[in-house]
Protein backbone atom coordinates (compact mmCIF):
# COMPACT_ATOMS: atom_id res chain seq x y z
CA UNK A 1 0.00 0.00 0.00
CA UNK A 2 1.42 3.16 -0.80
CA UNK A 3 1.42 6.03 1.34
CA UNK A 4 0.87 8.93 -1.21
CA UNK A 5 -2.17 7.01 -2.17
CA UNK A 6 -3.06 6.48 1.43
CA UNK A 7 -4.86 8.65 3.41
CA UNK A 8 -1.91 9.21 6.53
CA UNK A 9 -2.79 8.75 9.89
CA UNK A 10 -0.71 9.55 13.48
CA UNK A 11 -1.58 10.33 16.98
CA UNK A 12 -0.92 8.88 20.55
CA UNK A 13 -1.41 5.85 22.14
CA UNK A 14 -0.83 5.66 25.84
CA UNK A 15 0.11 2.51 27.41
CA UNK A 16 -1.27 1.75 31.25
CA UNK A 17 -0.92 -0.73 33.38
CA UNK A 18 0.22 -2.10 36.58
CA UNK A 19 3.88 -2.25 37.69
CA UNK A 20 5.47 -5.37 35.50
CA UNK A 21 2.33 -6.03 33.72
CA UNK A 22 5.14 -6.02 30.74
CA UNK A 23 4.46 -1.83 29.14
CA UNK A 24 7.88 -1.27 28.12
CA UNK A 25 8.81 -4.94 26.31
CA UNK A 26 5.62 -4.75 24.57
CA UNK A 27 6.52 -1.47 23.79
CA UNK A 28 9.68 -2.12 22.43
CA UNK A 29 8.01 -5.29 20.47
CA UNK A 30 5.85 -2.90 18.65
CA UNK A 31 8.39 -0.41 17.97
CA UNK A 32 10.53 -2.95 16.77
CA UNK A 33 13.68 -1.12 18.52
CA UNK A 34 14.51 -0.90 22.76
CA UNK A 35 12.96 2.85 23.24
CA UNK A 36 12.42 1.50 27.06
CA UNK A 37 14.05 -0.07 29.86
CA UNK A 38 13.01 -3.46 30.92
CA UNK A 39 13.72 -5.17 34.22
CA UNK A 40 12.31 -7.68 36.73
CA UNK A 41 12.01 -5.14 39.49
CA UNK A 42 9.08 -3.52 39.80
CA UNK A 43 8.72 0.67 38.51
CA UNK A 44 11.66 0.74 36.72
CA UNK A 45 10.28 3.17 34.10
CA UNK A 46 9.90 6.76 35.55
CA UNK A 47 9.23 8.82 32.97
CA UNK A 48 6.37 9.08 29.47
CA UNK A 49 8.99 7.55 26.70
CA UNK A 50 7.35 7.83 23.34
CA UNK A 51 8.19 5.27 21.11
CA UNK A 52 7.67 5.50 17.78
CA UNK A 53 6.16 3.03 15.31
CA UNK A 54 4.94 2.91 11.49
CA UNK A 55 2.21 0.48 10.62
CA UNK A 56 1.37 0.92 6.76
CA UNK A 57 0.20 4.87 6.54
CA UNK A 58 -0.24 5.68 9.93
CA UNK A 59 2.76 6.43 12.22
CA UNK A 60 2.01 5.54 15.56
CA UNK A 61 3.34 7.38 18.64
CA UNK A 62 3.64 5.60 22.38
CA UNK A 63 3.67 6.86 25.44
CA UNK A 64 5.10 4.46 27.60
CA UNK A 65 3.58 5.14 31.24
CA UNK A 66 5.37 4.43 34.67
CA UNK A 67 3.65 1.02 36.00
CA UNK A 68 0.61 2.45 38.36
CA UNK A 69 0.77 1.81 42.07
CA UNK A 70 0.01 3.18 45.31
CA UNK A 71 2.25 6.19 45.57
CA UNK A 72 4.41 5.98 48.88
CA UNK A 73 7.74 8.41 48.14
CA UNK A 74 7.66 12.18 46.16
CA UNK A 75 8.84 10.33 43.26
CA UNK A 76 6.24 7.61 43.34
CA UNK A 77 3.68 10.42 43.10
CA UNK A 78 4.81 12.23 40.37
CA UNK A 79 5.26 9.28 38.13
CA UNK A 80 1.66 8.40 39.16
CA UNK A 81 0.89 11.99 37.77
CA UNK A 82 3.10 11.17 34.60
CA UNK A 83 1.26 8.12 33.70
CA UNK A 84 -2.42 9.91 33.63
CA UNK A 85 -1.39 13.12 32.40
CA UNK A 86 0.42 10.33 29.37
CA UNK A 87 -3.11 8.69 29.17
CA UNK A 88 -5.67 12.14 29.50
CA UNK A 89 -3.00 12.99 26.67
CA UNK A 90 -3.77 9.90 24.71
CA UNK A 91 -6.18 9.32 21.34
CA UNK A 92 -6.55 6.28 22.48
CA UNK A 93 -5.66 3.96 25.20
CA UNK A 94 -4.36 0.20 25.66
CA UNK A 95 -4.93 -1.52 28.94
CA UNK A 96 -1.91 -4.05 29.58
CA UNK A 97 -3.50 -6.84 32.43
CA UNK A 98 -1.02 -9.76 33.43
CA UNK A 99 -2.72 -12.34 32.20
CA UNK A 100 -1.01 -15.33 34.69
CA UNK A 101 -1.82 -11.80 37.59
CA UNK A 102 -5.11 -11.65 36.95
CA UNK A 103 -7.49 -9.04 38.34
CA UNK A 104 -6.54 -8.05 42.16
CA UNK A 105 -7.16 -5.32 44.05
CA UNK A 106 -4.58 -3.18 42.26
CA UNK A 107 -5.80 -4.03 38.66
CA UNK A 108 -9.25 -3.83 39.93
CA UNK A 109 -8.89 0.12 40.60
CA UNK A 110 -6.79 0.42 38.06
CA UNK A 111 -9.62 -0.54 35.74
CA UNK A 112 -12.25 1.28 37.79
CA UNK A 113 -10.16 4.64 36.84
CA UNK A 114 -9.65 3.89 33.46
CA UNK A 115 -13.53 3.38 32.74
CA UNK A 116 -13.57 7.32 33.81
CA UNK A 117 -11.39 8.01 30.84
CA UNK A 118 -13.15 9.57 27.76
CA UNK A 119 -10.98 8.30 25.30
CA UNK A 120 -11.64 5.12 23.15
CA UNK A 121 -10.04 1.99 24.86
CA UNK A 122 -8.19 -1.30 23.69
CA UNK A 123 -7.84 -4.07 26.31
CA UNK A 124 -4.61 -6.04 26.11
CA UNK A 125 -4.18 -9.18 27.87
CA UNK A 126 -0.50 -10.38 28.30
CA UNK A 127 1.17 -13.20 29.31
CA UNK A 128 -1.11 -15.65 27.48
CA UNK A 129 1.02 -18.28 27.22
CA UNK A 130 1.09 -18.62 30.99
CA UNK A 131 -2.90 -19.74 31.39
CA UNK A 132 -5.53 -21.56 29.78
CA UNK A 133 -7.63 -20.42 27.36
CA UNK A 134 -11.21 -20.39 29.45
CA UNK A 135 -9.76 -18.57 32.12
CA UNK A 136 -8.06 -16.22 29.97
CA UNK A 137 -11.81 -16.10 28.73
CA UNK A 138 -13.53 -15.37 32.28
CA UNK A 139 -10.66 -12.44 32.74
CA UNK A 140 -11.59 -10.75 29.29
CA UNK A 141 -15.23 -11.07 30.59
CA UNK A 142 -14.89 -9.85 33.67
CA UNK A 143 -12.82 -6.86 32.63
CA UNK A 144 -15.82 -5.91 30.74
CA UNK A 145 -17.84 -5.74 33.41
CA UNK A 146 -15.48 -3.15 34.75
CA UNK A 147 -14.56 -0.65 32.16
CA UNK A 148 -15.88 -1.00 28.59
CA UNK A 149 -13.30 -1.39 25.70
CA UNK A 150 -13.50 -1.14 22.22
CA UNK A 151 -11.28 -4.19 21.37
CA UNK A 152 -9.80 -6.91 23.45
CA UNK A 153 -6.21 -8.54 22.49
CA UNK A 154 -4.47 -11.94 23.51
CA UNK A 155 -0.72 -11.31 23.17
CA UNK A 156 3.10 -12.31 24.87
CA UNK A 157 4.79 -9.53 24.50
CA UNK A 158 8.09 -11.81 25.02
CA UNK A 159 7.20 -14.03 22.11
CA UNK A 160 5.67 -11.52 19.73
CA UNK A 161 2.78 -14.06 19.53
CA UNK A 162 -0.60 -11.38 19.06
CA UNK A 163 1.11 -7.90 19.03
CA UNK A 164 0.79 -7.41 15.01
CA UNK A 165 -2.67 -7.46 15.48
CA UNK A 166 -2.57 -5.38 18.51
CA UNK A 167 -0.33 -3.06 15.91
CA UNK A 168 -2.59 -3.36 12.99
CA UNK A 169 -5.82 -2.21 15.26
CA UNK A 170 -4.44 0.76 16.72
CA UNK A 171 -3.24 2.37 13.16
CA UNK A 172 -6.80 2.00 12.41
CA UNK A 173 -7.88 3.90 15.22
CA UNK A 174 -5.85 6.62 14.83
CA UNK A 175 -7.32 10.12 13.51
CA UNK A 176 -6.51 10.59 9.73
CA UNK A 177 -3.52 13.70 9.91
CA UNK A 178 0.71 14.32 8.73
CA UNK A 179 2.93 12.34 10.83
CA UNK A 180 4.47 14.17 13.60
CA UNK A 181 7.69 12.72 13.28
CA UNK A 182 10.78 12.09 10.54
CA UNK A 183 9.98 8.17 9.25
CA UNK A 184 13.09 7.23 10.87
CA UNK A 185 13.02 8.30 14.18
CA UNK A 186 11.90 6.24 16.66
CA UNK A 187 11.62 8.21 20.37
CA UNK A 188 11.85 11.71 21.24
CA UNK A 189 14.35 10.72 24.03
CA UNK A 190 17.41 12.24 23.52
CA UNK A 191 19.84 9.65 22.52
CA UNK A 192 22.23 10.36 25.52
CA UNK A 193 19.09 10.52 27.89
CA UNK A 194 18.35 6.89 26.51
CA UNK A 195 22.17 6.26 26.65
CA UNK A 196 21.63 6.95 30.58
CA UNK A 197 18.51 4.90 30.85
CA UNK A 198 20.27 1.36 29.33
CA UNK A 199 23.08 2.42 31.92
CA UNK A 200 20.47 2.20 34.90
CA UNK A 201 18.66 -1.46 33.62
CA UNK A 202 21.94 -2.90 33.45
CA UNK A 203 22.53 -2.01 37.03
CA UNK A 204 19.18 -3.05 38.58
CA UNK A 205 19.75 -6.28 36.14
CA UNK A 206 23.39 -6.56 37.70
CA UNK A 207 22.42 -5.77 41.29
CA UNK A 208 18.37 -6.51 41.58
CA UNK A 209 17.48 -5.93 45.48
CA UNK A 210 20.90 -4.83 46.50
CA UNK A 211 20.22 -1.42 45.37
CA UNK A 212 17.36 1.17 45.62
CA UNK A 213 15.67 1.72 42.24
CA UNK A 214 15.63 5.39 43.18
CA UNK A 215 19.79 5.38 41.96
CA UNK A 216 19.76 7.56 38.91
CA UNK A 217 22.55 7.41 35.99
CA UNK A 218 22.87 10.94 33.84
CA UNK A 219 24.94 11.07 30.79
CA UNK A 220 27.45 14.09 31.52
CA UNK A 221 29.51 14.34 28.26
CA UNK A 222 28.73 13.26 24.86
CA UNK A 223 31.62 13.97 22.91
CA UNK A 224 31.30 12.89 19.16
CA UNK A 225 34.93 12.11 18.03
CA UNK A 226 36.71 12.70 14.31
CA UNK A 227 37.85 8.80 13.81
CA UNK A 228 33.59 7.90 13.93
CA UNK A 229 33.24 6.76 17.78
CA UNK A 230 31.69 8.51 20.67
CA UNK A 231 33.70 8.64 24.14
CA UNK A 232 30.80 9.00 26.67
CA UNK A 233 30.29 10.08 30.33
CA UNK A 234 27.95 8.77 32.85
CA UNK A 235 27.79 9.33 36.43
CA UNK A 236 25.31 7.24 38.82
CA UNK A 237 24.03 8.94 41.69
CA UNK A 238 23.33 6.71 44.91
CA UNK A 239 22.07 7.84 48.52
CA UNK A 240 24.53 6.54 50.84
CA UNK A 241 28.21 5.35 50.86
CA UNK A 242 27.19 1.87 51.17
CA UNK A 243 25.78 1.79 48.30
CA UNK A 244 28.06 3.34 46.47
CA UNK A 245 30.73 0.26 47.39
CA UNK A 246 28.18 -2.25 46.04
CA UNK A 247 27.36 -0.41 42.93
CA UNK A 248 31.77 -0.27 42.46
CA UNK A 249 31.99 -4.07 43.67
CA UNK A 250 35.33 -5.55 45.07
CA UNK A 251 38.19 -4.73 42.86
CA UNK A 252 35.64 -2.25 40.38
CA UNK A 253 34.04 -5.60 38.62
CA UNK A 254 30.53 -4.68 39.34
CA UNK A 255 30.99 -1.44 37.56
CA UNK A 256 33.39 -2.93 35.19
CA UNK A 257 30.63 -5.81 34.25
CA UNK A 258 28.04 -2.63 34.08
CA UNK A 259 30.13 -0.60 31.48
CA UNK A 260 30.60 -3.49 29.42
CA UNK A 261 27.22 -4.37 29.69
CA UNK A 262 25.81 -0.92 28.99
CA UNK A 263 28.52 0.01 25.93
CA UNK A 264 27.65 -2.96 23.89
CA UNK A 265 23.64 -1.65 23.36
CA UNK A 266 24.86 2.16 23.83
CA UNK A 267 26.80 1.50 20.65
CA UNK A 268 23.72 -0.75 19.04
CA UNK A 269 21.85 2.27 19.04
CA UNK A 270 24.17 5.44 18.17
CA UNK A 271 25.63 3.08 15.35
CA UNK A 272 29.00 4.16 16.19
CA UNK A 273 31.95 2.06 18.56
CA UNK A 274 31.33 4.16 22.00
CA UNK A 275 33.93 4.33 24.91
CA UNK A 276 31.84 4.59 28.00
CA UNK A 277 33.40 6.03 30.75
CA UNK A 278 31.00 5.65 34.28
CA UNK A 279 31.51 7.42 37.69
CA UNK A 280 29.98 7.00 41.35
CA UNK A 281 28.57 9.72 43.64
CA UNK A 282 26.79 9.99 46.59
CA UNK A 283 24.46 12.08 46.17
CA UNK A 284 21.96 12.51 49.76
CA UNK A 285 18.14 13.40 49.10
CA UNK A 286 18.23 13.14 45.46
CA UNK A 287 14.78 12.80 45.36
CA UNK A 288 13.75 16.08 46.80
CA UNK A 289 16.01 18.28 44.01
CA UNK A 290 13.38 19.39 41.53
CA UNK A 291 16.33 19.48 39.18
CA UNK A 292 16.50 15.63 39.14
CA UNK A 293 13.13 15.73 38.24
CA UNK A 294 12.80 17.78 35.53
CA UNK A 295 15.60 15.94 33.65
CA UNK A 296 13.57 12.78 33.53
CA UNK A 297 10.84 14.47 32.74
CA UNK A 298 8.61 14.63 35.98
CA UNK A 299 6.96 17.70 37.87
CA UNK A 300 8.17 17.39 41.94
CA UNK A 301 4.93 16.88 43.70
CA UNK A 302 4.18 19.49 45.98
CA UNK A 303 4.05 18.19 49.89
Amino acid sequence: MNQAETPTRSGFVALIGAPNAGKSTLLNRLVGAKVSIVTHKVQTTRATIRGIAIAGSAQIVFVDTPGIFRPRRRLDRAMLESAWGGAKDADLVVLLIDAHRGIDEEVGELLDRVAELPQRRFLALNKVDTIERPKLLALAAEAATRAEFAETFMISALTGDGCNDLLAAIAKALPEGPWLYPEDQISDLPLRNLAAEITREKMLLRLHDELPYTSTVETTSWEDRKDGSARVEQTIYVARDSQKKIVLGKGGQTIKAISQAARKEIAEIAEKPVHLFLFVKVRERWADDPERYREMGLELPKD
